[in-house]
């Protein structure tokens, strides 16, 4: 399984997809609302002598989920399928980089699966052309409400919510309690905002030599300032601002220092500089343990990890896997049913346990797996990161060119900041290559 899925659509694949899924969609995505709710409830009083439905199949894909979490899933589908007496679930799994091309393949068929795993990102797009189900016909406001609302909203556009959140991560802040505490820095009263952590940066850069942190110069930059990269109907470039300026500078001021690494630094690289103690701090999510205790044992022994400070935008970019039901299920209620049944409270729970992720629900934190630490490095980031969820959201730039987009931003970054570019002239021209991609691509 992974939750890291950047890259996942290639952009004229993407495209191409958007243009066979909607093919014969029509409507607006709305459709009747649900007998019953999406959670399975009994139908009411007047509803009672309806006939005895015929027998349903779900088709229902994942991603890169067999055999690993066989059992899981084949416990969660008996379980269902003995709560829903006719309903049969099919489930199929395939790559992460396979399924948007069997997703188009199925679909211009005329045989769409009905319950599908995406990434934010491909789901925002699927939605906002039109391909997916508009779930809030189908989900009450207990139901909606159930989940985190940054994650939720992630895929909710003109009041229509186009997928569920499932299984999600987050980013937390691992420090090198040596290097912090050579410093004269408080491990047990860490930064809470991303100028505080620029302070602490600076002052172990002060006293120990070490830089503060290393960071990749990618486009999440953007919005952790509260800068969005489009407008919100996503037809034109919205980064180029005073406050976007302001941004860049300082973070080039902050490189100048040696607060910051002047490089753009991959995860791997990150790894490197963390585990030979050249930089005190690391922002990523917990799949960061596995590396450090296997390079760097003595490092991971001093390492605590504490919640991700936040932004001007008081937020945290979350990773999330999400359920989507395609406009062509030929069995919507049905598959809007089965998609809330895996990502209620409970199964999120569950699922969890065995996958070490996050759930998005709100009542699964409370579950004493979040809450409590037994001590070791990786307990500490699952408590912290969980906690972290009341301000996650997933920020997708969500059009077909996204990768794209991403990239040119990463480009504009990469020559200001390590190759001593102009600030504003950089900006106006990736402003001109951007609104030229999305030009492109509709």
């Amino acid at each position: 399984m992974r939750t890291n899925r950047s890259g996942f659509i290639l952009s004229l694949l993407v495209v191409m997809a958007l243009s066979m899924l909607l093919a014969g969609c029509g409507g607006n995505g709305n459709t009747p609302a649900p007998t019953t709710s999406a959670n399975g409830a009994e139908p009411s009083a007047e509803q009672t002598d309806t006939p005895k439905s015929e027998p349903v199949t779900l088709e229902f894909w994942t991603i890169a989920l067999q055999p690993t979490f066989n059992d899981y899933f084949n416990d969660l589908i008996a379980k269902y399928e003995e709560s829903h007496p006719g309903v049969t679930i099919e489930w199929k799994d395939y790559p992460y980089d396979a399924i948007s091309q069997r997703l188009l393949t199925s679909t211009a068929s005329g045989k769409s699966p009905d319950v599908v795993n995406l990434n934010t990102e491909f789901a925002s797009q699927l939605g906002s052309k039109g391909a997916l189900l508009n779930l809030a016909d189908h989900l009450t406001a207990e139901e909606a409400g159930s989940y985190f609302e940054g994650i939720y909203n992630s895929t909710v556009f003109d009041d229509k919510a186009y997928a569920l959140p499932w299984y999600t991560g987050t980013e937390v802040l691992f420090m090198n309690k040596k290097l912090v505490e050579k410093a004269g820095l408080d491990p047990s009263n860490p930064p809470k905002t991303r100028d505080e952590l620029i302070e602490w940066a600076r002052q172990v850069h002060q006293k120990t030599g070490a830089a503060g942190y290393a960071q990749q110069l990618i486009s999440k930059l953007f919005p952790i300032d509260g800068i969005s990269i489009l407008n919100e109907d996503k037809t034109a470039a919205a980064f180029n601002t005073p406050e976007a300026e302001a941004m860049i500078s300082k973070m080039r001021d902050l490189m100048k220092e040696g607060v910051v690494l002047k490089e753009d630094a991959d995860f791997t690289k990150q790894i490197q500089y963390f585990s030979g103690e050249q930089v005190a701090f690391q922002l990523s999510g917990p799949t960061f343990i596995n590396f450090i205790k296997t390079s760097a044992p003595e490092v991971y022994a001093n390492t605590i990890a504490v919640q991700l400070p936040t932004g001007k935008a008081n937020l945290r970019l979350s990773n999330s896997m999400d359920l989507v039901v395609p406009q062509k299920s030929k069995n919507p209620e049905q598959a809007v049913e089965f998609a809330a049944f895996v990502t209620n409270a409970d199964n999120q729970t569950a699922f969890s346990k065995v996958a070490n992720t996050l759930p998005s629900s709100k009542a699964s934190i409370t579950d004493p797996f979040f809450t409590q630490s037994d001590g070791t490095l990786e307990a500490e980031a699952k408590v912290v990161s969980s906690q972290s969820l009341d301000k996650a959201t997933d920020y997708m730039v969500g059009v077909p060119s996204a990768s794209d987009i991403n990239s040119a931003l990463a480009r504009g970054l990469q020559e200001i900041l390590l190759n001593g570019a102009d600030i504003k002239k950089t900006l106006d021209a990736v402003e001109k290559e951007v609104n030229g991609i999305i030009k492109q691509g509709s």
